[in-house]
């Protein structure tokens, strides 16, 4: 028997707007001025420009706010200005504001950048000079295909020979693709394609430059004695060897010269440039913070589509004016979010300069900071402090910084006083570079240090920083 009720229940659901919003809040400058150009593609009634009517001083990071008065310039409104509700209740007047850059920055030109040719373009036409078969050449074309961003052919030769063989109807072994790949080692830079550190350090050293009793020591320790190597047993090195400790240095000194990671150096810088989302400077007592997004177009509504959804027009159908309201509310809601997105990044970034300001001023002193603590100042919930800070860089006097950075949790000191964390793994790598290279610091002698320095720090919370940092344990730290 079928029973019918009802119920009433409250939730909390976001709206589509609130999504759109939430998405662009954790975009970086740069992926959120190609959302821009998307958007400006697929929306008819949205249009990059300043209208003529609205001063466009509203939306500019050009106009720096001082730190001290952070809130008040963000939610202060004057006379030709609109607050985030007049874009969502104005329909006349609804538009996406900012100052226009002066001429000096649009007529500057863009610093070209030089063309780099892609690693596997320099072997390719490296192979054609050598002494290499058609079907050698299908061969050299798999394995360099293969090869990571290392220099390393990480995939086993069977699964290429059996590729090979597959596509092209071939009968090769394993052997044959050995040939190819020893002619592919040998080629600038040398090592490359190699299938393991053994293989491409032994490779390395035929090409190496020394004396040769040397060079026939270091091949000898690398491809008969590789873990003692890798394990830095000097004095079983010496004895296995039959030589004495400075030959052994000598021929430590000829191996640290060969490149473990042959395909390094092959990345375009434009590939390789990060673009920060703020930009902190210090003028006298104030610190100055702006958005950096010079180059996010400025929006507005289409006034040729707005004239076409008005009633007094009887040329254009229902259908067609139901689209253009979808098309406008989209464009009205983009452009709100937008500004919306813009405030809320700068109340955060406010906030992270106001608690560490003496990371600001001097590059040093990091305080114990946690997202809670900036929710809670601003009056947001912690998920929108997450989705400011993640992906997002700040330039600085003295560097860049993902914002990241400035949260980390506290330690307290034997005078009371709570530190970041940070500051306890500068202090480690201060400790770690006056160390004795003979004689490295352990983890235990490390926290000895630090606790005379006043931290109150574990030899298990030392170990723990120190593999964050990517330090190895004294034992591979020491050095003859």
């Amino acid at each position: 028997m079928l029973h019918l009720s009802q119920q009433q229940r409250l939730l909390q659901k976001l709206t589509p707007q609130q999504i759109q919003y939430l998405k662009l809040l954790q975009l970086p400058s740069l992926a959120l001025e190609q959302l821009i150009k998307t958007e400006l593609e697929i929306n008819p009634l949205l249009e990059e420009g300043v209208d003529g009517e609205v001063e466009a001083e509203t939306l500019s990071d050009t106009d720096p706010v001082a730190d001290t008065e952070a809130e008040e310039t963000i939610t202060k409104k004057k006379e030709d200005e609109f607050t985030f509700e007049d874009y969502l209740n104005d329909e006349e007047m609804f538009r996406g504001k900012r100052e226009v850059q002066n001429n000096d920055d649009e007529d500057r030109e863009e610093i070209p950048i030089a063309s780099i040719t892609p690693l596997a373009e320099k072997l390719s036409e490296q192979l054609q000079l050598a002494d290499v078969t058609d079907i050698g050449m299908i061969v050299a074309e798999e394995i360099i295909g293969n090869i990571d961003e290392d220099g390393y052919l990480r995939r086993d030769l069977e699964s290429i020979v059996n590729d090979i063989n597959l596509a092209h109807k071939l009968h090769l072994k394993v052997d044959q693709v050995e040939e190819v790949l020893a002619i592919i080692q040998r080629l600038e830079p040398v090592g490359i394609a190699s299938r393991s550190l053994q293989e491409c350090l032994i490779v390395q050293l035929e090409f190496a430059k020394g004396e040769p009793a040397m060079l026939e020591l270091a091949k000898k320790l690398l491809r008969d004695h590789f873990d003692e190597f890798t394990k830095k047993h000097y004095e079983q090195i010496a004895k296995l060897l039959n030589i004495s400790i400075d030959d052994v240095k000598k021929v430590l000194e000829l191996i640290s010269h060969l490149n473990p990671k042959p395909g390094e150096g092959t990345i375009d810088s434009a590939q390789n440039y990060l673009t920060p989302d703020f930009i902190v400077t210090k003028d006298e007592s104030n610190f100055i913070i702006q958005l950096n997004d010079k180059n996010v177009p400025p929006l507005r509504i289409n006034r040729g589509y707005k004239d076409l959804m008005s009633k007094r027009n009887k040329d254009v159908g229902t259908d067609t004016k139901q689209f253009l309201r979808s098309k406008f509310d989209a464009a009205k809601w983009f452009i709100a979010s937008i500004y919306q997105r813009r405030e809320t990044m700068l109340k955060v970034m406010h906030e992270i300069v106001d608690r560490q300001k003496d990371f600001f001023e001097t590059g040093e002193g990091l305080k114990p900071l946690i997202y809670k603590d900036i929710a809670e100042t601003i009056r947001m919930d912690i998920s929108t402090i997450s989705r400011v800070v993640n992906g997002k860089y700040v330039q600085t006097d003295f560097g860049v910084y993902e914002l990241r950075y400035f949260f980390s949790e506290g330690i307290s000191t034997q005078s009371g006083e709570d530190v970041s964390n940070k500051e306890v793994k500068l202090r480690i790598k201060e400790i770690l570079a006056t160390e004795e290279k003979s004689k490295p610091f352990s983890d235990e002698e490390i926290a000895a240090i630090l606790k005379e320095k006043g931290f109150n720090i574990a030899r298990r919370t030392v170990a723990k920083y120190r593999e964050s940092m990517m330090i190895p344990v004294a034992r591979l730290r020491r050095a003859i």
